[in-house]
């Protein structure tokens, strides 16, 4: 008996959620840096003579170093202008090293093998938060999804950024902070304060809306360690039904109980049924996916019982019936619109 408790504490221990997966500070956040530069060193594969900024950029740089050069007698293609943008991690300080990304704005073919020059990067406020400078890979947006022979106009210079000016944020003095979902819901918020206040049995945590609870340090904890305490508690959440859609590659990604409600709905040569019956009846003909789905007569048509069906089955009978991504995705965004999926639809 003391095994199957074990191992049942374990399983609950395994579907708990944790107040840091989903909620963030407020205040404390990423902060985006962007600049413009050159890169050079490349292998006749930079901007031509049409990008006029390129040749003005390289002719103001030369002037720096006391060569004044008119940029129409400028004619090397072994330089690209490029915007250069980066991502201030919370409490970074001087000296800090960070990846930098690299895309070129003329019409460079390549940057393979080139050096991105010094660079100031400033924020939305105009001041400069960084320099960056070093040599520019583009095999390594491999690891982002990319390769080389798609973007070869993009690139990332790894520890090529320097953190020159902090973004201070003071939470130690603090007496109060901010929880932010990450979801707005009420009954997660009320979730959350509860937990909390539990957790240190007196009135420390106020949900002040569906997505806001704001915290009250302890007298006898520091902000950071009351911070750590409070994200490290597990909650019951209830994350709300999503169907996410990739247009550019047909993914379709749902959870597996989503369910359909009634609805006739005809796409093309493809007809679906959600209809209200205890039982499914199957036209003459017809052939079963599973208990509750059935492709029609011409395998043109998909019968459903109301209360059984789900997203996850619609679209397994749908890849059935032969249909191609980007039909699968209008008859789901039509289902919505109908009414029929009352989960959230979003489109990337």
């Amino acid at each position: 008996m003391k095994y199957i408790l074990l191992f049942l504490l374990f399983l609950s221990t395994l579907n708990a959620t944790r107040i840091s997966d989903v909620s963030n500070i407020v205040g404390v956040r990423e902060n985006q840096i962007i600049g413009y530069s050159l890169v050079v060193g490349l292998k006749k594969t930079g901007d031509g003579t049409t990008s006029k900024f390129t040749l003005q950029s390289i002719a103001n740089m030369l002037k720096t170093m006391n060569i004044d050069m008119n940029p129409i007698d400028i004619k090397s293609k072994n330089v690209a202008a490029v915007v250069v943008t980066a991502t201030m991690k919370p409490f970074a300080r001087q000296g800090d090293k960070f990846d930098v990304t690299v895309s070129s704005i003329g019409d460079a073919k390549s940057l393979e093998g080139g050096t991105l020059l010094m660079t100031p990067l400033k924020g939305v406020d105009g001041k400069i938060y960084a320099l960056a400078q070093g040599a520019v890979s583009i095999g390594g947006l491999n690891s982002r999804g990319a390769g080389s022979e798609s973007h070869p106009t993009a690139g990332i210079v790894f520890n090529g950024g320097f953190i020159e000016r902090e973004i201070n944020i003071d939470l130690f003095h603090q007496k109060y902070a901010t929880l932010s979902l990450k979801e707005s819901g009420f009954q997660n918020a009320v979730n959350i304060q509860k937990a909390i206040n539990n957790f240190y049995h007196t009135q420390v945590a106020v949900a002040m809306d569906s997505r806001s609870i704001k915290l009250k340090r302890p007298k006898n904890r520091s902000m950071i360690e009351f911070l750590a305490e409070v994200q490290d508690i597990d909650i019951n959440y209830h994350p709300k039904d999503k169907i996410i859609i990739n247009e550019r590659t047909g993914t379709i990604v749902a959870g597996v109980d989503i369910e359909l409600k009634p609805v006739v709905l005809t796409h093309g040569d493809i007809t679906i049924k959600i209809v209200e019956q205890k039982k499914l009846l199957k036209p003459k003909g017809s052939m079963s996916v599973d208990n509750n789905l059935v492709i029609g007569l011409n395998e043109d048509a998909v019968y459903t019982k109301k209360g059984t069906t789900t997203v996850a089955n619609l679209v397994r009978s749908l890849q059935k019936l032969g249909a191609l991504p980007r039909d699968i995705i209008s008859i789901l965004e039509a289902m919505k619109s109908a009414g029929s999926i009352s989960a959230e639809l979003k489109v990337i």
